[in-house]
């Protein structure tokens, strides 16, 4: 068996404050992997100005998804690089059918294809105290108690979909995030372990 196909190639999914960025740093120094997280990377693009951020920027103050084109340009390059690699744990990419099937096409073409999604699940409203922590403590701008409702909203409407193109190919996993991160972890670590 080559690196390649041992290499950890994870997918996580999730509402916002559901962990994906905890548990995927987890994941990256668990098995080595790098951790691709697309909204860290737009946040960064917005804050140094750049020509991607002024152009995600809008998009993000309201909560909505940032175009596809602007997410690809950001995320494609990082995710074929690395799972070449080691592999990779993506946190907040794809976000939608759209962009899950534009990626498949690439990720199997360039072999680095997903093997495992997760979705961490909690429910909407409990989130809403965990991201108000965040946005105090991380002084994030997307993180308003308006954005934040918009953004669990937009979850709610785009996940489905997602959700059943990754069971129909037999890929996704379902984690309780409603718990501590080190339980949410335990689990975590358990299904990447068993697949």
């Amino acid at each position: 068996m080559t690196q390649g196909e041992r290499a950890v190639r994870l997918l996580l999914i999730g509402p916002p404050g559901s962990g994906k960025g905890t548990q995927g740093k987890r994941v990256a120094q668990r098995y080595g992997v790098e951790h691709i997280a697309a909204g860290d990377l737009l946040r960064l693009e917005v804050e140094t100005e750049s020509g991607i951020g002024r152009r995600a920027a809008a998009s993000m103050q309201r909560g909505e998804l940032v175009p596809d084109a602007l997410v690809y340009e950001l995320v494609m390059p990082r995710v074929l690089a690395a799972g070449k690699a080691n592999g990779y744990v993506l946190d907040g990419f794809p976000r939608s059918v759209g962009q899950a099937e534009e990626g498949r096409a690439i990720f199997e073409d360039n072999d680095v294809a997903v093997r495992l999604a997760v979705l961490l699940d909690a429910i909407p409203d409990d989130l809403l105290p965990r991201l108000l922590e965040r946005a105090q403590s991380e002084g994030r701008f997307d993180d308003t108690p308006e954005v934040i409702r918009a953004r669990l909203d937009v979850f709610k409407e785009e996940v489905e979909p997602l959700l059943a193109f990754y069971r129909e190919r037999g890929l996704l996993v379902t984690v309780d995030a409603s718990g501590s991160p080190d339980d949410v972890w335990a689990q975590l670590q358990a299904v990447v372990e068993s697949t």
